[in-house]
């Protein structure tokens, strides 16, 4: 009786021992890892190849919670694809691996080989640098690596053209970026992007999640009663563009403002990417602003918010060191990016001083319940780059119904001057606009959305450098949408959008 393929499915400490054992028995284990996603002809070869590498083929594969590949991926959920891999004869044993990356587990499994398919065999062209630790890995057991060479199929360009993993309005759009190589101009864009040297001038901002479950209306009293799950903090709004921007430029100053009562200083500093300083103005008898979200733990819903800040304006001697600040070295980067969430650090002066002084500005302001709507993009006179969204864009141009193409080309560049723009539409993607080229609508890449928080700032903390090194705009939305789907998908600031992740998604949706 052929063995029943479910039974080879294992834990990875299972198959862990199992390789042990077969080690002692003075057998040669063989380990393949990958996605697996689409198992197709090309797995089929590279896994009887690996197959003659020794006596026991053991398959891990990465589990959805890691696998960064675009929207819609992996189509196959875990079960599924582990499945399929232990249906091959030639496969012994398969697992799930909880890991990120393969080399926890090659120091668990300590395989005699390890095969890779020959798209990894030059490490110039991996981009996630996984291959040279593997290798490391690997032999630091008395292993080897083997790459083989039969022929190759992508299992994303089959799953992209085969599958209805977009929606037929991505799907062109698709078709037409792959069409102008916008994957090497991407590329080419973040290359360049690293040598900038930024900086990011916004508010402090504390976001902490307060997750509750809801236990109902109370009896004696019109509200509704929660009881306290856990509470998570992080480093947002001006952190948390500053870290997205640190993953793809080497050198990144904060100037921002804290509170003199909790400043939560040290939290800041101890959440900040290695290349990212910061430069504290303190505004005495204030905290730094700290917005308490209420979560339902169950299904992510906010319940309500609470903010702890002063949002008057700045005393003089904190709007003094903003404008001297930024007078004096602002001229000294390639970049000054703000992120204005209207909760009072910058003033006219500040704002003043920010257009006549930075080399690039790109501007992000953000109206909200904490502003009223005050806190407007027209406050900005002179930009080079500005991104808001939709309804931010309306509230500037004081216009509620056209749509945000008009708005975008008949009423904002009338009120700022500024060559660049792009406004963010949720769902509906973006729509980009240069004065010297035509304007572009990008479809969302994504529709599974965990948490909004940051989208925006992810969105405009990608674009923001690429505009600034002279990349095609569309080639800078492009990106700042990718961040903006990775993002969607994070709680909170858990973590940023990072360089090599973004890249992988980028080239997984043009595959």
């Amino acid at each position: 009786m052929p063995r029943d393929p479910k039974s080879k499915i294992v834990t990875l400490d299972s198959l862990a021992k199992a390789a042990a054992e077969n080690r002692d028995a003075g057998k040669k284990v063989v380990l393949c890892h990958g996605v697996f996603d689409l198992l197709h002809m090309g797995h089929v070869r590279h896994l009887q190849a690996a197959q003659a590498e020794g006596d026991i083929l053991v398959v891990t594969i990465t589990t959805k919670a890691h696998v960064n590949k675009g929207p819609g991926r992996p189509v196959f959920n875990d079960d599924m694809r582990a499945e399929m891999l232990a249906a091959l004869e030639q496969v012994d044993l398969v697992a799930v691996s909880p890991y990120p990356s393969a080399e926890k587990i090659i120091d668990a499994v300590k395989p005699s080989v390890y095969v890779k398919g020959s798209d990894y065999a030059n490490p110039e062209d991996d981009i996630t640098n996984k291959i040279t630790a593997e290798r490391d890995a690997v032999e630091r057991h008395g292993g080897r690596i083997v790459f083989t060479h039969d022929i190759t199929f992508s299992s994303s360009s089959l799953i992209n053209q085969h599958l209805d993993v977009f929606d037929p309005e991505l799907r062109d759009y698709l078709s037409g970026a792959r069409a102008r190589d916008m994957e090497n101009k991407i590329a080419h864009a973040l290359r360049d992007a690293a040598k900038l040297r930024v900086l990011i001038v916004g508010d402090a901002i504390i976001d902490e999640y307060q997750y509750v479950n809801a236990m109902g209306k109370s009896a004696k009293e019109h509200m509704i009663a929660t009881r306290f799950v856990s509470c998570e903090q992080f480093a947002g709004g001006v952190f948390a563009a500053a870290n997205h921007i640190a993953s793809i430029c080497n050198k990144i100053d904060i100037l921002t403002v804290l509170g003199g009562d909790d400043s939560q200083e040290d939290f800041i500093r101890e959440h900040l990417a290695e290349n990212v300083s910061l430069i504290p103005l303190i505004r005495p008898n204030t905290p730094t602003t700290r917005k308490c979200r209420f979560v339902d733990a169950s299904y992510m819903r906010k319940l309500f918010e609470t903010y702890y800040f002063d949002d008057t304006p700045p005393p003089s001697d904190v709007r003094n060191g903003l404008v001297e600040f930024i007078t004096e070295k602002a001229k000294d980067y390639d970049l000054v990016v703000v992120t204005d969430f209207g909760h009072g650090m910058l003033d006219h002066e500040s704002i003043d001083a920010l257009s006549a002084h930075a080399k690039f500005l790109c501007v992000n302001t953000q109206t909200n319940s904490a502003n009223h709507g005050y806190n407007m993009v027209t406050r900005y006179a002179k930009a080079d780059f500005i991104c808001i969204d939709a309804p931010e864009a309306q509230l500037a141009s004081q216009d509620r119904f056209s749509s945000i193409e008009d708005v975008l080309t008949q009423s904002l560049v009338e009120r700022i001057d500024c060559q660049r723009f792009i406004i963010t539409h949720g769902k509906m993607g973006c729509v980009v606009f240069d004065k010297k080229d035509e304007l572009v609508r990008i479809p969302a890449f994504t529709k599974t959305v965990v948490d909004t928080v940051g989208a925006g700032d992810a969105f405009f903390s990608i674009s923001a450098p690429l505009a600034a090194i002279g990349a095609p705009m569309e080639v800078a939305a492009f990106a700042g949408n990718a961040a903006g789907a990775i993002k969607v998908g994070i709680v909170g600031h858990r973590k940023s959008v990072e360089k090599i992740p973004l890249v992988k998604y980028i080239t997984t949706l043009l595959k």
